[in-house]
């Protein structure tokens, strides 16, 4: 809402919302939730900033986990954006899964926050081996949407946009944004909370690229399979997560200034 000053942000989720993709685990991770609080500081420098999403979490994890602790923070302002974790696994309800997102969109609602979420770009264009779950990733785009709409919550319609599955805006993992992929994900979200200065630029195609051929393709899949696939598909079988043992980067209200 133009002119609202949020004094209070707190970003709920899983691994995109922590900032995988965007620094690393020595460094430490910026991503998305921490680019849109920074955007936030422009109009509201009083801005205090928590992140409690974890990487690997499913969206029923993320609604037992991070909820209540939300709503403990009093945010003025949070994000929700989780189920990605959901549509990869083997078996999925995903009328399920937007039962939890929605189920946190009515309790921050409620609370007195405004709440805004994202869609789902196609991920069988960012790494063919998603393909079979695309109408998954359809479904849950829709049920956001029509939550969204019963509890006010603002939508940053990236799946609409072609953009969003350019390979530069993905780290090499293809599972999540690059640097430049949070940054178009931090400014499609204030653009959907109308925050002042925001715009459609994010929706905007990067230039020309020269793409790989037939044999560099090939290569180039096969390097990622053995890289990121085997891996990931290896914690399934044995039923772990990337997050196991992890807690939120970010669990307080802090000045953006001040590290966690």
């Amino acid at each position: 809402m133009p002119g609202v000053e949020y004094l209070r942000y707190v970003a709920l989720g899983d691994s995109q919302t922590e900032g995988v993709g965007d620094g690393d685990d020595i460094i430490g991770l910026r991503g998305w939730a921490d680019r849109l609080a920074e955007h936030l500081t422009t109009v509201s420098p009083g801005l205090q900033y928590a992140n409690l999403a974890v990487r690997g979490r499913v969206a029923g994890q993320v609604h037992a986990e991070q909820l209540e602790p939300a709503l403990a923070l009093r945010p003025d302002l949070a994000t929700v954006v989780a189920g990605v974790n959901d549509l990869l696994r083997p078996r999925v309800d995903v009328g399920e899964v937007a039962g939890h997102l929605e189920e946190m969109f009515a309790a921050l609602t409620a609370a007195g926050a405004q709440v805004a979420t994202l869609t789902i770009p196609d991920v069988g264009k960012i790494a063919p081996v998603a393909r079979p779950v695309r109408s998954r990733v359809s479904e849950l785009n829709t049920l956001i949407r029509a939550a969204a709409a019963r509890h006010g919550v603002a939508v940053a319609e990236i799946a609409h946009h072609p953009v969003a599955t350019d390979p530069r805006l993905w780290s090499v993992d293809r599972l999540h944004a690059s640097p430049l992929g949070h940054a178009r994900i931090a400014s499609a979200v204030a653009q959907a909370i109308d925050l002042p200065h925001s715009d459609s630029t994010w929706t905007h195609p990067l230039p020309p690229q020269v793409l790989p051929t037939g044999w560099q393709s090939a290569g180039a899949e096969l390097r990622w399979a053995a890289a990121f696939l085997g891996p990931w598909l290896g914690r399934r079988l044995r039923g772990r997560s990337s997050g196991d043992g992890r807690t939120a980067k970010r669990p307080h209200l802090l000045p953006l200034s001040t590290a966690a």
